[in-house]
């Protein structure tokens, strides 16, 4: 099964094309700011590098975070507009598994987290047995709420020395993405829709009711509005002076009293 995964959940854009035994071509490249148009070409160079067509892959995947909204959701979008277009699978694969896939070597047979930067001084992070599995998370929670005493893997341990002693990888990598996903279809496992992982509540809310501007006296009914002085003639319409739009409303009203 030929599959193209890539990963825009972290700063590095990671793309690979292959299947469960080898990985035909993959491009990496860390930069936060130009998911979208770094994704576009390095699908583009992979397909080239391994001489392959669009429509020769079989499946899309794409990594789902948890991650900033901003850079996963080009992945994410990319992943089900190809698949549309292709009329292949689309699939969504956890960021943090992948970077625990990597980690296990690493790990040197001990329990281990995958921490990656959420901003606002928190981590999206899971915990994985030495094999790589993950035993809890992901979650979303300050450095100092993490499990205290093991490895960590991923871009966290770096951004927060004092989490744990780093091991690598600081990213994914698309390339063993493209393996672990490529396996798992093959083997008919299902996997996940290319659907976000967020943790965490938008910034953007509901917005309130609005507030009146009136004074408190006025808006609360206790002062009235002035009445209208009596202009003579003009009130009934019709007479030298008043406006055009005034003569037909002065005779309906005077219609309607008579």
């Amino acid at each position: 099964m030929l599959v193209l995964a890539f990963d825009t959940a972290t700063p590095a854009v990671t793309v690979a094309v292959g299947d469960a035994e080898q990985v035909l071509a993959h491009r990496t490249t860390v930069d936060a700011r130009r998911q979208g148009e770094l994704l576009a070409v390095g699908i583009s160079a992979v397909l080239a590098e391994a001489g392959l067509a669009a429509g020769d892959l079989d499946a899309i995947a794409s990594g789902a975070g948890p991650g900033p909204y901003t850079g996963l959701r080009v992945g994410l979008v990319t992943a089900r507009v190809l698949g549309s277009a292709l009329g292949v699978r689309a699939c969504g694969f956890c960021t943090l598994d992948v970077i625990a896939a990597d980690a296990v070597a690493a790990a040197a047979g001990r329990e281990f987290l995958v921490a990656t930067d959420a901003r606002r001084r928190e981590l999206y992070w899971a915990r994985y047995s030495a094999a790589g599995v993950r035993l809890s998370g992901p979650e979303v929670a300050a450095p100092a709420a993490l499990p205290a005493g093991l490895p960590v893997a991923g871009a966290g341990a770096h951004v927060y020395p004092d989490l744990g002693e780093p091991i690598a990888p600081r990213y994914p990598s698309a390339a063993t993405a493209v393996r672990w996903c490529a396996a798992r279809l093959a083997a008919g496992e299902p996997l996940g829709p290319p659907d976000p992982l967020y943790l965490r509540r938008p910034d953007a809310r509901e917005p309130a009711a609005p507030k009146s501007v009136l004074p408190a006296s006025a808006s609360a009914g206790g002062a009235k509005a002035p009445a209208a002085e009596s202009q003579g003639p003009q009130a009934t319409g019709g007479s030298r002076g008043s406006p055009p739009w005034a003569s037909g409303a002065g005779s309906r009203a005077s219609g309607v009293r008579g």
